[in-house]
């Protein structure tokens, strides 16, 4: 069952996949795609043609511009901005407004179980990759590699992080999540599961 709160806006035209719950005065603009079980919180944007995944939470006012894309299991905390636009104006030289045809529209990907702290900003074109960890108030500005823990401003690696959202140890030339005993094999600058 979809749960719309009375004082959200939906479009008409914006998929809802079951078990989505939109919170007040959430809006979800036209072509936007939300999967399975996702929640989006007070007063959160998820803008046109906008794509997550099931199981998605986007906390109270997190903006999520076009064209994001979200996969499954992404976490976005409170008040996080993913960003859109890499030269921003709101007029031309000439003084005119800008409109949609004065600018090429740039999107952050986020890949699976991806964690992005409350107030951080992710600033496109970017990809964060799968189960890693966006520390609170950073500003992302380069491409973040899987089970990385990012923090700062700009934001650079300050660690590694395993599937239950742990940082991770390293034990005997393996780095090891605490909480499941996972192992994880490092390898140029990379991380995969053992």
């Amino acid at each position: 069952m979809i749960h719309v709160e009375p004082s959200a806006d939906v479009a008409s035209d914006a998929s809802l996949g079951a078990g989505t719950n939109i919170w007040h005065l959430a809006q979800v603009r036209e072509n936007a795609v939300l999967g399975v079980e996702c929640n989006v919180g007070r007063g959160a944007y998820i803008g046109p043609g906008v794509r997550l995944g099931d199981r998605c939470k986007i906390q109270n006012y997190a903006l999520v511009y076009e064209p994001a894309v979200l996969a499954d299991g992404v976490f976005i905390g409170p008040a996080v901005v993913l960003t859109n636009d890499l030269f921003p104006r709101a007029i031309n030289p000439d003084g005119s407004l800008k409109s949609g045809d004065d600018w090429d529209m740039v999107g952050v990907s986020i890949a699976t179980g991806a964690s992005i702290g409350a107030r951080a900003v992710c600033i496109a074109p970017l990809r964060i990759g799968k189960w890693a960890t966006i520390a609170a108030g950073a500003v992302v500005t380069k491409d973040v590699p899987d089970y990385a823990i990012v923090a700062g401003v700009p934001a650079k690696q300050v660690g590694w992080v395993g599937e239950a959202g742990h940082p991770l140890a390293f034990v005997d030339g393996l780095w090891t999540c605490p909480m499941t005993n996972a192992h994880y094999l490092e390898s140029h600058g990379r991380l995969q599961p053992a």
